[in-house]
């Protein structure tokens, strides 16, 4: 039996769990990006090729860790460090443009997020080899924070304020300084909680918690504000968000739970930290499946309008709605919400049958949400390449 708590085991957990949720994050990146700046980024091919770097990196990082191979530790570092050098001169020239509000400025410091989380985890595997320091517990704890926080929580509050009102068709009034709030408070809190976790520093540490609750706390208010001047109904994508914020307001509470436990109650401390870094990952892998089922279909309803197709087989107009199932898309959530709450409480509760669960339910996820929203599109392609093929002699159909 494998022990969970292993350092081979935790190292391959923590950096799939980035590698993943960072995966989603850098496509999103690429999409919105250019539509909330107004300005191209520099190279389709530079995308490609860091699509294909961070793919290589986040299989073989996991990989060498999992497997102690230290070459392929290496090559899976030398690849995800390739991918945010592309990242970066690929995205500059779009984020470097003037006055576009908080978005922009939370994207480059999730840029630069991604780029301090990428030297961390530089560091570490060289020291793997060095052992110039003790990669314990704490040490990785500021790795975490900044890749959670620094890089992925930031891009997802930043494109959020630019995906609500477009995708709730809200109109919040005033001036929203909440949204700039969030930005610098998320920002402000991690550049104290991560080196004051490096050296130790208390203090430090519990001030940088504050700061970073204020920002969290005005993400949440503004996604309330949204939710109240929405003028679309209830739908499934509002409970994927919703969902979400609870799962950030659990992961709060497990941080204050774990603080206050950890000197006298070392093992509890200990579970409620772990189950504190499961509920900041569902946070944000809850809301990335529900923007998914959002984004992936304006995305593929565009492809097929420029191949010709703009109607069903019934004739009537292709529409966003058509190209997933919604059934599926029920399924999804139930899956991730519930893969996600088994892993929280078996990690709280140290209970090894609900990680397991868990992990089983968030791999399902993993391949249900893919062949939910690709087969619709496939079948819309297979069946417009057979009514157009000439068969028997008989003229083209246009």
């Amino acid at each position: 039996m494998v022990d969970p708590t292993n350092d081979h085991v935790v190292a391959t957990a923590h950096l799939a769990m980035l590698a993943t949720l960072s995966m989603g994050v850098l496509g999103a990146l690429h999409q919105f990006t250019p539509v909330i700046t107004q300005r191209p980024l520099r190279s389709i091919k530079l995308s490609r090729a860091t699509f294909l770097s961070w793919l290589l990196g986040s299989w073989l990082l996991p990989i060498g860790f999992a497997t102690t191979h230290e070459f392929v530790v290496e090559a899976g570092g030398f690849f995800a460090g390739l991918a945010v050098i592309l990242l970066v001169v690929n995205i500059i020239p779009a984020l470097s443009a003037k006055g576009k509000g908080a978005p922009v400025t939370g994207l480059r410091l999730a840029v630069i997020g991604f780029v301090i989380t990428a030297c961390y985890g530089i560091v570490y595997v060289v020291d793997r080899r060095g052992n110039w320091f003790d990669l314990n517990g704490r040490v990785v704890l500021a790795h975490a924070i900044i890749g959670m926080f620094g890089w992925l929580g930031l891009s997802y509050v930043s494109v959020a304020e630019k995906l609500w009102p477009m995708f709730l068709l809200a109109h919040v009034p005033g001036r929203r300084r909440s949204s700039w709030v969030s930005v610098w408070a998320i920002a402000g809190g991690v550049v104290l909680i991560s080196p004051a976790l490096l050296f130790n520093l208390v203090w430090l540490i519990w001030i940088g918690v504050v700061v970073l609750i204020i920002g969290l706390g005005a993400h949440l208010y503004s996604l309330l504000m949204h939710v109240m001047h929405r003028r679309r109904k209830a739908d499934l994508h509002l409970l994927f968000v919703v969902t979400s914020a609870f799962s950030l307001i659990a992961a709060i509470g497990l941080a204050l739970g774990a603080t206050l436990t950890m000197s006298h109650h070392h093992h509890l401390g200990v579970a409620l930290t772990s189950s504190m870094v499961g509920a900041i990952g569902g946070w944000l892998l809850i809301a990335y499946v529900g923007h998914l089922h959002k984004v992936v279909p304006f995305i593929l309803w565009s492809v097929l309008r420029g191949k010709g197709i703009k109607e069903k087989p019934d004739k009537t107009q292709l529409m966003f709605a058509d190209l997933y199932n919604h059934q599926f898309a029920f399924l999804d959530y139930a899956l991730v919400t519930t893969g996600i709450c088994a892993v929280c409480v078996g990690l709280a509760g140290s209970f090894s049958i609900l990680i397991l669960i868990g992990g089983i339910l968030l791999i399902a996820t993993g391949l249900t949400v893919p062949v939910n929203l690709s087969v619709p599109t496939l079948r819309f392609l297979s069946q417009s390449k057979t009514t157009s093929t000439p068969t028997n002699g008989d003229p083209k159909i246009q």
